[in-house]
């Protein structure tokens, strides 16, 4: 009786990490903004058997999210879980009952009670951490340090030992999932416990464009402006957002300068280097080089074993060091997709009462890293083109046709042929659906502007931007960390 209630704790146990990855994974796909308004409070996830259901309040909020979202929440589900996924939406009585208002004016209502909040603070002259806006989960002392980020963990540590150092920025990069949000939140967590006195600030680049915006509109300028200059550490997440944002790239400008020209601290993490974010204005990205940036590179294969092993350690699981360095080798990508491989392996144990050895792993994963390889390939593919051009992942998806985007596109369909197994078709689905046609001449066109050495010019912020299509190819090639095939 202990044993088999043991083992229906350790499945929930899984069934629940699973699908919280799956919505840390959506809302990075759409966006905390999307994510905010769709799915936080309007959808409750659950995966067994291969279904995942997704129980919404209501049919039109069912029929928006499977209209719009439906793709999306696919490839997180192929991603995360592994395999072919069936999605199935259905109305959920208790969300039904539990829905009382727009999410949107929930949101107005949370930004203007942070925003009141920050101008009472400091009124009796004691300097106070400022709230943060969500959970903070990353910790320092659970990041694991190898050859890839050991400079990343000691330009973090220095700026917990000394919040008003002599680097003033710090710009932290990498592709997803590597550790930049793992540092940054252990920045914040460890100024709590150590440096209680410090004033510090953690916010997205969407949180930053909303919450400006809001008190734009709201005339709450100088509560705003005082949430964010009056600290002493400003962690700043995904700032790429901000590109193509010109008057939040003002705001953020003057913002950076007021922190630094106190003395004190901004710390940044982007997907790219500065220089290869589009749209960021000229000022902004001489600013940003000016201080200490950092790259974090994918780690080793015996970083990924500690990685998974502490894993293994914190679900409580005894996992032997020949599966650890199955999965450690066979996952290169990220860390993220690591520990979603190790939830799947964990799972199909509990489920089967089967124990774990190397040929039941090979055999529990086999779909799950082939399927999870190409779609995150072209992930990584679409999020760092769409970094460079300054634009959103998702807008590589639509059939818009504006210059910019078109340019994107094309570039991100002619390198996921070059740089992966995948098919015409294959590509299109994982691109928005589209047909094996429009992948066929995106390539074509890329191919033969790189045969004639062409310049492509695209609108920006700053300009018209113009380079040859060979240098932006190459530019992504590198970022990318792709090898030329044989």
């Amino acid at each position: 009786m202990h044993s088999r209630s043991w083992k229906e704790r350790a499945v929930t146990t899984l069934a629940i990490d699973l699908v919280d990855r799956l919505r840390d994974r959506i809302e990075e796909l759409l966006g905390a903004q999307r994510f905010k308004i769709w799915f936080k409070n309007c959808t409750q996830l659950s995966i067994a058997d291969g279904i995942l259901k997704v129980g919404v309040p209501n049919l039109f909020i069912s029929g928006w999210i499977e209209d719009h979202y439906d793709d999306v929440i696919r490839q997180a589900a192929q991603e995360i879980v592994g395999g072919d996924v069936k999605v199935t939406y259905c109305v959920d009585p208790v969300l039904f009952r539990k829905m009382r208002k727009s999410t949107l004016n929930s949101q107005a209502a949370f930004i203007e009670k942070h925003a009141e909040r920050s101008g009472r603070d400091g009124e009796n002259g004691k300097p106070v951490v400022l709230p943060p806006q969500r959970t903070l989960r990353g910790r320092m002392e659970d990041f694991v340090v190898g050859s890839n980020n050991r400079l990343a963990y000691s330009v973090a540590q220095s700026v917990i030992e000394h919040p008003n150092g002599d680097s003033s920025v710090v710009c932290i990069y990498s592709a997803c999932g590597l550790g930049k949000t793992h540092l940054l939140q252990g920045i914040a967590n460890a100024l709590s416990e150590r440096k209680p006195r410090t004033r510090w600030v953690y916010a997205s680049g969407e949180d930053f464009t909303n919450q400006f915006l809001y008190a734009l509109r709201e005339h709450k300028l100088d509560a705003f402006r005082h949430r964010y200059r009056d600290i002493d550490v400003l962690l700043l997440d995904d700032m790429q957002f901000i590109a193509n944002k010109r008057a939040t790239q003002e705001e953020f400008l003057h913002t950076f300068n007021a922190i630094s020209g106190a003395g004190k601290r901004v710390v940044l993490a982007t997907d790219a280097h500065p220089k290869m974010i589009g749209e960021l204005s000229d000022s902004l990205v001489n600013r940003l080089v000016s201080g200490m940036v950092v790259k974090i590179e994918r780690p080793d294969v015996e970083t990924r074993k500690e990685i998974l092993r502490r894993r293994a350690h914190a679900l409580q699981q005894n996992i032997p060091d020949s599966v650890l360095h199955y999965i450690a080798e066979k996952i290169q990508a990220n860390v993220r997709e690591l520990e979603g491989c190790l939830v799947k392996l964990l799972a199909f144990a509990s489920l089967t009462r089967e124990p774990i050895s190397l040929d039941m792993a090979r055999r529990a994963l086999e779909d799950h890293l082939t399927q999870t390889r190409k779609l995150l390939t072209v992930a990584e593919i679409e999020q760092s083109v769409a970094t460079y051009f300054g634009i959103l992942t998702a807008d590589l998806h639509t059939s818009r046709k504006s210059r910019t985007i078109a340019l994107a596109r094309n570039v991100a369909m002619f390198i996921a042929r070059k740089h992966t197994d995948l098919s015409f078709p294959e590509i299109g689905r994982m691109m928005g659906n589209k047909n094996h046609t429009t992948v066929l001449l995106a390539c074509r066109r890329i191919t033969q502007l790189l045969a004639t050495d062409s310049e492509v010019n695209w609108p920006s912020i700053s300009g018209i931007q113009a380079r040859p299509i060979a240098q932006i190819i190459s530019a992504q090639e590198e970022q990318l960390g792709c090898q030329a095939p044989a």
